[in-house]
């Protein structure tokens, strides 16, 4: 008797559906049987295609991050450091509160309450956090290379500020803040920025 091969699915489509699961229960919250269920596959198929539960989050990472790199293109292609960091703030406030998405941040909510067995999480998602505060820095260095931005300032540290607003405003979408909410908080946060402006010209 020749045995049926098994059940073929779409990787893209269950990577999403796995990657809404990490993103509104967290990876200790979210179970194994949430995942398969949501994936429409079972757990052999799961452990098949991506080798344990750690290897399917980094892969709908990986899916997150595909979806972040256009955007991030448009961030830092702004004309400005101070235009940037306006591009950075105001797509986070957009983002965190899409009603087609869970709320927050999936870099963010992925690693709350990481119990026993699961302590690299946090450090993953730190680490995927990073790539976005380096492409930042690197955008700043370039800025201050061109006279854009003061011979004191400091790239480095921009970025981090920027970083950790964005984090900030992660955790106040996902406890229920609205768009105007965050909208508040990355214009306060652009007054520190170098480059604000007394009147006009804010985007946000």
């Amino acid at each position: 008797m020749v045995m049926g091969r098994p059940r073929s699915f779409d990787a893209d489509m269950a990577l999403d559906e796995a990657m809404e699961v990490f993103w509104r229960h967290g990876y200790d919250g979210a179970s194994l049987a949430m995942l398969t269920k949501a994936m429409g596959i079972k757990a052999p198929s799961l452990y098949a295609a991506f080798g344990s539960k750690e290897g399917l989050l980094k892969a709908a990472l990986d899916r997150y991050a595909q979806r972040r790199s256009e955007h991030m293109r448009y961030v830092l292609a702004g004309p400005s450091a101070r235009a940037v960091a306006e591009r950075f703030l105001s797509s986070i406030a957009e983002s965190h509160t899409d009603p087609a998405n869970p709320p927050g941040c999936l870099l963010v909510q992925g690693g709350l309450a990481c119990g026993a067995g699961s302590e690299n999480i946090p450090f993953e998602l730190a680490s995927r956090r990073a790539q976005t505060e380096t492409e930042l820095r690197e955008r700043f260095i370039q800025a201050k290379q061109d006279g854009d931005l003061t011979d004191d300032a400091d790239p480095a540290a921009l970025a981090r500020f920027l970083s950790t607003v964005a984090s900030g405003m992660g955790v106040l979408a996902s406890s229920g803040a609205n768009r105007d909410a965050l909208r508040e908080v990355a214009r306060v946060s652009l007054s520190a920025f170098p480059g604000h402006r007394e009147r006009g010209g804010a985007m946000l």
